[in-house]
């Protein structure tokens, strides 16, 4: 990995290949190029034939099915690129990934069903209906993980010929390097509106960080016996951003490739059961702090997506609450508060992954017993971070410098997250079909279950709830002019 051919043989590079070329075809907005409107973006819908449609406005003309097979061979012409590099079954990767792309879309547009996924007054009377499920699309990644999980345990021998291509690591690495575009550009929209909101909102994560990570470490280790290489990516999937901190963790300290998959199995199904859950209670118990219930998600939903859904959802019902006694907010506040307390999270992944790669490689897991040099920890760390901290760092200072830029910019951030979108749908199915509950019981997967939820239950939660509500408590959001 070390060798000057290592940045073309890792997923860990490839992810970060990947993610930048997609970065970089987004940056033709800024020249009034649109490189990628072509892709294909879900839409909430009744009528099937309305479910899918180009991401942008200037390739309206195109045909919707046209939009879906361009995206499809562009994603597979991309990844075929770093699949040839690492050396794979081309003719396996292929099959395997045209059935994994396909099935993953049908579950992302069935989760797009207005039923489900309607999520705002507006959007439900809209559609014709009395009543949603308000899930939003997040819902179609559920669907994708139980589709998986289906196939994983009842499929088992059909799911193993997908393996070649079943590849969860490198597509929420590739999504992580993407997702970069859009909290940069948040980033810089906030900025300007609400520093003392962000400088709260990371004062917060890193109390909140510091006592989660320790508190979930300490009862893995000591009470459930687990080992270092289990309990590390334990304690960052439940206590940080779920699958991604769980994979960075987990190739920071260079664990077996089961323990992240089975963790990140845990996180995927956790969180959906905390977005179903969190965002009603929020607004039973918060209707008067909207604020407090968005960094509340922000903090205890553990995965991107869900917890952001978790923000918009929450921000729908006591938006909703308050506007019935004459009370309008401004719109975007509260899921803007969940997901900058989220940025702060994501942020927190690159440095945390490289401090525990560092720990690991000169204290518990020094090489043939040898102090490690710098560049075992440059081996060790997760290159994909780089990635991300590039799109983001890029996309903030363009923000904060050419403000005139924000519609280029948001185009760009727009169209990058359709990409960003996919491989996380991607992930939740090969997430599932990885996850043969047989074969993880095995290999104690009720042990860490336990664990999951003493701790997400018994604390984190709480405590997420508690330092939102002394960082935000009275912190409102403007009223509407």
């Amino acid at each position: 990995m070390g060798s000057k051919f290592g940045l073309f043989k890792t997923e860990d590079w490839w992810s970060v290949w990947l993610g930048l070329f997609i970065f970089i075809l987004s940056l033709g907005s800024l020249l009034n190029l649109d490189l990628l409107g072509w892709a294909v973006t879900p839409k909430v819908w009744m009528d099937f034939t309305k479910s899918i449609a180009p991401a942008s406005k200037a390739y309206a003309g195109l045909n919707p099915i046209a939009s879906i097979i361009l995206t499809f061979f562009a994603v597979l012409s991309i990844l075929i690129v770093g699949a040839k590099a690492l050396g794979y079954d081309l003719k396996k990767f292929i099959y395997g990934f045209t059935i994994i792309f396909w099935v993953t879309y049908l579950c992302t547009v069935l989760g797009h069903y207005a039923v489900i996924a309607a999520q705002t007054p507006a959007e439900i009377k809209k559609f014709g209906l009395d009543w949603s499920l308000k899930l939003t699309g997040e819902a179609g990644l559920i669907l994708a993980l139980l589709v998986g999980l289906f196939f994983g345990n009842f499929m088992p021998k059909f799911a193993d010929s997908l393996k070649e291509a079943a590849r969860p690591e490198w597509f929420i690495k590739t999504a992580i390097v993407i997702m970069g575009v859009g909290l940069g550009v948040k980033s810089a929209e906030q900025l300007g509106l609400a520093t003392s909101m962000m400088f709260r909102g990371l004062c917060a994560i890193v109390e909140a960080y510091l006592i989660y990570w320790a508190v979930v470490y300490l009862i893995a280790r000591k009470y459930f016996k687990f080992s270092r290489e289990w309990a590390a990516p334990l304690a960052s999937g439940i206590s940080i951003c779920g699958v991604s901190a769980a994979i960075a963790t987990g190739g920071a300290i260079r664990a077996r490739p089961i323990v992240p998959i089975m963790v990140s199995s845990l996180v995927v199904i956790f969180a959906v059961v905390e977005l179903i859950l969190l965002p009603f209670l929020a607004a039973e118990i918060l209707p008067n702090q909207p604020l407090v219930a968005g960094a509340w998600m922000g903090l205890a939903v553990k995965t991107d997506g869900a917890a952001v859904a978790s923000g918009q959802i929450v921000e729908s019902l006591i938006y909703a609450k308050n506007a019935a006694q004459g009370i309008n907010y401004q719109p975007g506040w509260v899921v803007g508060t969940a997901t900058t307390v989220k940025i702060f999270i994501d942020i927190f992944i690159g440095i945390w992954a490289f401090l525990l790669a560092a720990i690991w490689t000169t204290k518990i897991n020094p090489q043939k017993g040898e102090k490690a040099q710098a560049g075992e920890i440059w081996d060790r760390f997760p290159k994909f971070v780089i990635g991300y901290f590039l799109t983001f760092l890029i996309m903030l200072a363009i923000g904060l410098h050419w403000p005139e830029l924000k519609s280029k910019i948001s185009l760009s951030s727009s169209e990058t997250d359709v990409f960003r979108k996919l491989f996380f749908a991607m992930t939740f199915f090969s997430i599932g079909l990885a996850s043969n509950f047989k074969k993880l019981w095995e290999e104690g997967i009720g042990k860490l279950m336990l664990v999951y939820v003493i701790a997400l239950f018994g604390f984190i939660i709480w405590i997420g709830l508690a330092i939102s509500w002394i960082f935000f408590n009275g912190v409102m959001p403007p009223l509407v002019k």
